[in-house]
């Protein structure tokens, strides 16, 4: 399956949705742009949770286009899409890589977020790179987290470094760095304990893992991935607010969008935290793992709108 295709499988819940709601916007004949039509269409564009902010500005622009005329769906649709792609532009650069040595790679996020299975598609995608990767395993509080990742590196090839239950999460980093470094390894990538963003003592945990990273190779860690749940929609917000405060995140991993009708999220990520999406989840698998593009993401989501 190709890139448009599995985007098109994870935004089908979105699609439906807009697909139903915007239809129902316009008559046969054409619909006139009237405040009556813009409010409409503003409540069809929040309902993807895309945010309030987002959806002003995109009902704004069709506004100043069209209002008092009448306009087929499809006229608005391509300025619809066109806003879209605008307020989530980004540059096209989804993993720093370090210039010599270990790409330090460390991965956050709340409990039940993805974030194992995250950590499995991109060691799935390294690895089908020709790249050797070793995992570290810092989530010791949760016996569960590192019998699962220890799962998921035997069965795709990878090195994990493990520590005993209970034990410090930094020191398992940092044997984790270390061992990437005596084996030549190209990428290593650091599992953090899942936590809520208000737990103040765990998050400082985080920054300490962050501290003792750097330490080790200086500009490590190279990435420190954030991966949000696309099904809490707007909570993902304040999650990504709080987890850059504490780990300077440096980007975001979209996961579950095949499992919500809020695919709009990405939209409100990009225009309120401001930090790139660099890939998103579309599936269950190790290989369903797309980079973020707003061009093919945004076609993806209106493909099977239009009349």
């Amino acid at each position: 399956m190709g890139l448009f295709d599995k985007l098109k499988q994870g935004l089908t819940k979105t699609t439906n949705l807009l697909k139903t709601d915007i239809r129902d916007l316009f008559k046969a004949e054409g619909r006139l742009v009237d405040e009556a039509f813009l409010e409409e269409l503003f409540d069809t564009l929040v309902k993807t949770d895309m945010g309030v902010q987002a959806a002003d500005e995109t009902v704004d622009e069709i506004r100043s286009q069209f209002r008092g005329r009448v306009v087929e769906m499809n006229d608005v649709l391509d300025v619809v899409k066109k806003k879209l792609k605008a307020l989530m532009a980004q540059d096209a650069d989804p993993i720093r890589f370090a210039a010599a040595g270990p790409t330090v790679i460390m991965v956050a996020g709340v409990n039940g977020c993805g974030k194992t299975t995250t950590i499995a598609k991109l060691t799935r995608m390294f690895l089908d790179d020709g790249k050797k990767v070793v995992l570290g395993a810092a989530d010791t509080f949760r016996a569960a987290a590192v019998e699962q990742l220890t799962i998921w590196a035997g069965r795709l090839g990878a090195e994990i470094v493990t520590g005993p239950a209970g034990s410090d999460p930094a020191s398992v980093a940092h044997k984790a760095v270390a061992q990437a470094i005596e084996t030549g390894a190209d990428v290593c990538i650091v599992d953090t304990a899942g936590r809520l963003q208000t737990q103040q003592n765990l998050m400082q945990q985080l920054t300490k893992i962050h501290r003792v990273l750097g330490k080790q190779i200086p500009e490590a860690p190279h990435e420190v991935i954030l991966v949000l749940d696309a099904t809490t929609g707007q909570n993902g917000i304040s999650q990504a607010k709080h987890f850059t405060d504490a780990v300077h995140s440096t980007g975001i991993v979209l996961a579950k969008l095949d499992g919500t009708a809020k695919g709009g999220v990405v939209v409100a990520i990009r225009r309120q935290v401001g930090l790139p999406v660099k890939y998103i989840g579309v599936g269950e698998k190790a290989e369903d793992l797309a980079l973020f593009e707003p061009e093919p993401f945004v076609e993806a989501l209106f493909e099977d709108v239009a009349i």
